[in-house]
């Protein structure tokens, strides 16, 4: 199994990087060149595509929903490597909000994303992930646990539902929460970030810049959205053990599977 944990800063692929590392609860650490995490890949160089190609991926797990990659497009193939498509409900439901955030006039940016407002739909729709979305997660989190490592997973920008679902691989293996938003915040580095295109209309400063901050909550990695989803595993299903099994449908083996694929030995 490849053990890679460089981190290049790839050409058309958003928000790379490799999980290994983070440390757990018992003090062991996640294995490098296992477990990525990204945004799409659709516009990867062939540059890219060389170097992912050379991490032995075994699975490319895409988040996106049809909405996403209608405007982005479809990953680019890599040889040998099994593209599985798991769509997980965008963060502010698909093509309406794309529309919205490349198109919206100021108006309706405003009326929309004023205040707490796009905070708190991102809040909801990460609570709404971890409700909504039960069979997608486990899922992804059987397919690993059956040997379906080196992985890469990735939504669009590599922030949202890609990062969700990092965290509840990573929380099954009883790494630090502490660890597991320290590693989504890592999102917020400018090399990282979604690079969000909108129409160039000349619109003066001042406009920009509040088009600019109104939009900000929705491509910021903020550590209450994520701790608003544990939050919910916590009101719905009592903690981590019992949303695992009962919610996602995890047994024991399961868990033992991916402890032994994606840690150290203690």
């Amino acid at each position: 199994m490849t053990q890679q944990s460089t981190e290049p800063v790839l050409t058309g692929v958003v928000n790379f990087r490799d999980v290994g590392g983070l440390p757990t609860e018992d003090g062991r650490r996640v294995r490098h060149g296992v477990l990525f995490r990204s945004g799409h890949l659709a516009h990867a160089t062939a540059a890219d595509q060389a170097f992912l190609g050379a991490l032995g991926l075994h699975t490319v797990f895409d988040f996106r929903n049809a909405a996403d990659q209608e405007l982005d497009g479809h990953d680019v193939p890599l040889p040998g490597v099994r593209l599985v498509n798991i769509p997980l409900n965008d963060p502010a439901e698909g093509a309406a909000f794309w529309a919205l955030v490349r198109d919206g006039s100021l108006a309706e940016l405003r009326a929309e994303l004023t205040g707490r407002q796009a905070p708190g739909l991102m809040i909801a729709s990460y609570r709404q992930m971890v409700l909504g979305r039960t069979a997608e997660h486990g899922r992804v989190l059987r397919a690993l646990a059956a040997g379906g490592v080196p992985a890469l997973l990735h939504c669009a920008a590599g922030k949202d539902r890609a990062g969700l679902t990092v965290a509840l691989v990573l929380l099954a293996v009883g790494v630090e929460r502490s660890a597991i938003v320290a590693d989504y915040l890592k999102s917020n580095a400018p090399h990282r970030r979604y690079r969000l295109r909108r129409p160039g209309d000349g619109a003066p400063p001042a406009e920009l810049a509040e088009v600019e901050g109104l939009l900000a909550p929705l491509f910021d990695a903020r550590a209450e959205y994520l701790e608003a989803a544990f939050e919910q595993i916590d009101a719905r299903w009592g903690g981590v053990d019992q949303y695992l099994a009962a919610g996602l449908g995890l047994t024991d083996a399961d868990r033992e599977s991916l402890t032994e694929l994606l840690l150290t030995a203690a």
